[in-house]
């Protein structure tokens, strides 16, 4: 029987490492508490609890939570597990990673990517809407839509193959004028199109990006709650434009 066919129990699943021959799961040897993606959970052996993050404030987690989750707009994304057991997680049949943060290292990561992280690492809300930071030392596990490469800046990055960024500044836009007024692209861009070409993100200074290959972005619901968090700021005039963008948006996708 070859691994892909392989019948998993307690005893045969691999502790803290993608299940063989399968990129898509990975399996948390739980013996400490650990953050998780909403969801993300697909099966497990033991004795395990996942307690959502509000509830966690009133059943002896608020020391824990307050300390290290210092983002409330992503509150109700995460639960912690906690307990013995073999945790299998998945995330809609995108790759997983695990990844080690050291030295008090600093990485910011898109919040759709994220799946799991040990409580070592603290969470902040990035100022870049829809990305979270993590800071600390310790191990996180995020998904991606096909292999993720590490690159070097200065270098720039298609927003939608962005996965995130460890030890630099954040980035900047870039609109690349030549694109922009070519006939097609300047057609394009009235119609509401946009890619890589038109616009990626800027980095420079030292550090590292992750790069995913493929320019198809995770769902992120959390964009829209950052969006719609800030329209009660918005004046009329600007609450009409914003609904005029939205109804071109809307045709486009009919």
């Amino acid at each position: 029987m070859t691994q892909v066919n392989t019948v998993w129990n307690p005893h045969t699943l691999p502790s803290d490492d993608n299940v063989p021959d399968n990129k898509y799961s990975f399996c948390i040897d739980l013996t400490t508490p650990w953050f998780m993606s909403k969801g993300a959970m697909i099966a497990y052996y033991g004795q395990v609890n996942f307690t959502s993050l509000q509830r966690g404030l009133q059943a002896g987690m608020l020391h824990m939570v307050a300390q290290q989750f210092s983002a409330p707009l992503y509150l109700g994304d995460y639960v912690v597990a906690e307990g013995q057991g073999k945790v299998v997680i998945g995330d809609r049949g995108y790759e997983i990673n695990s990844y080690d943060l050291e030295d008090n290292g600093n990485l910011t990561i898109r919040a759709a990517n994220l799946l799991a992280f040990e409580p070592t690492l603290a969470l902040k809300q990035s100022i870049v809407p829809g990305f979270l930071t993590l800071i600390g030392t310790g191990r996180f596990l995020a998904s991606s839509n096909g292999s993720v490469m590490f690159v070097e800046p200065p270098v720039r990055v298609d927003p939608e193959a962005l996965v995130g960024w460890a030890d630099c500044p954040s980035p900047s836009h870039h609109y690349d004028q030549a694109w922009v007024t070519d006939m097609l692209g300047a057609a394009a861009s009235r119609m509401g199109v946009r890619s890589g070409e038109e616009q990626q993100f800027d980095f420079t200074g030292a550090g590292t990006v992750l790069v995913q290959s493929s320019e198809k972005v995770i769902d992120d619901s959390a964009v829209v709650r950052s969006i719609t968090g800030q329209l009660p700021g918005v004046s009329a005039p600007g609450l009409q434009q914003i609904n005029a963008h939205i109804q071109a948006q809307m045709q486009q996708h009919q």
